[in-house]
């Protein structure tokens, strides 16, 4: 079901920019400021690597929660973004049991380019491309002391607004986020957590 997600969002940006269509005029381009929030899920991908040299295979379960975006567009067709949340928390099953979890903080900045900026179409699709910073905290394990590093880690993005007047607009995105951990128990390095999510997000844009 999670890799139906992001070619269910293309399938659906198409449909959408085939039937709609408006002959008014949207100031929709540079200079804009905007924010989009809604509904998130963060599915990690399903095999997250082993730990303690194969013992322990890793499974790390999917977490659905508010988030929200900031940006600006510099240029008609170009613009950044920032994805922000509050921290998400996410069980891991070790071997298959729920034995752990972990909160991750994951700011993630992407360079956009809009195809259809400066005209005036109500379908507003984009991509982009960034870099992700992962912040883990309040790690917990049943048999013993879970220590997970920060990660740094590429990203890439796409999405669509469908406007509805001068500063409103539907919003759909996806990211997809390159998220490696190198795992500690009890101090002792046992492995890397390779948790690699798809996020979807669905709410609304506003622009200022």
């Amino acid at each position: 079901m999670r890799k139906a997600a992001l070619p269910t969002l293309l399938v659906s940006t198409v449909a959408a920019a085939a039937m709609m269509t408006s002959s008014q005029a949207f100031a929709y381009g540079a200079g804009d400021f905007f924010t989009r929030v809604g509904v998130a899920k963060v599915a990690p991908k399903s095999d997250n690597g082993s730990l303690a040299n194969g013992a322990l295979s890793v499974d790390v379960q999917d977490k659905t929660d508010f988030a929200f975006t900031l940006g600006y567009r510099f240029h008609d067709k170009v613009g950044v973004e920032l994805l922000a949340a509050l921290p998400f928390e996410h069980d891991i099953h070790l071997n298959g049991d729920n034995i752990a979890s972990t909160k991750h903080l994951p700011p993630t900045l992407t360079l956009q380019y809009y195809p259809l900026g400066g005209t005036q179409s109500r379908v507003q699709p984009y991509v982009g491309a960034g870099i992700n910073y992962t912040h883990f905290s309040d790690e917990e394990l049943t048999i013993g002391d879970l220590d997970l590093d920060d990660s740094w880690g590429a990203a890439g993005q796409v999405g669509v607004d469908l406007l509805i007047d001068d500063h409103w607009a539907l919003n759909a995105a996806a990211w997809y986020i390159d998220i490696d951990t190198d795992a500690s128990v009890n101090g002792a390095g046992v492995g890397t957590v390779e948790i690699d999510p798809l996020v979807v997000m669905a709410g609304l844009s506003y622009r200022f």
